[in-house]
């Protein structure tokens, strides 16, 4: 499998603080930054950071991922993954952190949630995808709706979601 870069999905207490630390750290500024979401694209070490802010709940990991270059390569890790026994769930052309992707995801055995992805293109909303109707969450899209855009499987799971705030922190 080629990567472009693996991709760390943190939860922070203070997002101006976040970003101030971050970009004095890996000495970029974000390349994405929107209320409640910021995203770093450090080309060393190659990295996606993405910062979701998320009071009480800073300096956890929200998910890990891995950013692949084409939907092809999205498409042959279902594949290799499935092959593996790996259950996969797959999210193509849905809309997430602000951009438009193809994804699978798998869950680690420690429950983490892993997410191989892609994007096609920027878009001007948090999220849209089907699973943010199917949590209660309104057809806006926006940051604050509280609703996961990215990961049904984290959002299903009623140890990972108990409420909006920690379904907003479930999602990249």
């Amino acid at each position: 499998m080629v990567m472009s870069r693996m991709q760390l999905a943190l939860n922070v207490d203070d997002m101006d603080q976040a970003v101030e630390f971050y970009s004095k750290l890996f000495n970029t500024a974000p390349a994405k930054l929107k209320p409640g979401y910021a995203n770093f694209a450090i080309a060393e070490p190659p990295l996606k950071l993405v910062l979701l802010e998320n009071p009480g709940r800073g300096g956890s990991i929200n998910h890990l991922g891995v950013e692949v270059e084409s939907s092809e390569q999205v498409h042959a890790e279902i594949e290799r993954l499935s092959a593996e026994g790996l259950f996969t769930e797959e999210e193509m052309n849905t809309t997430c952190c602000f951009a438009t992707q193809d994804k699978v995801w798998v869950t680690g055995p420690g429950d983490e949630k892993w997410e191989v992805y892609t994007v096609l293109a920027d878009a001007d909303r948090f999220g849209d995808s089907p699973t943010l109707l199917a949590q209660g969450g309104d057809a806006s899209g926006d940051a604050e709706c509280g609703s996961v855009c990215c990961s049904s499987t984290a959002a299903a799971d009623s140890s990972v979601a108990h409420d909006a705030a920690d379904a907003k922190a479930a999602c990249c």
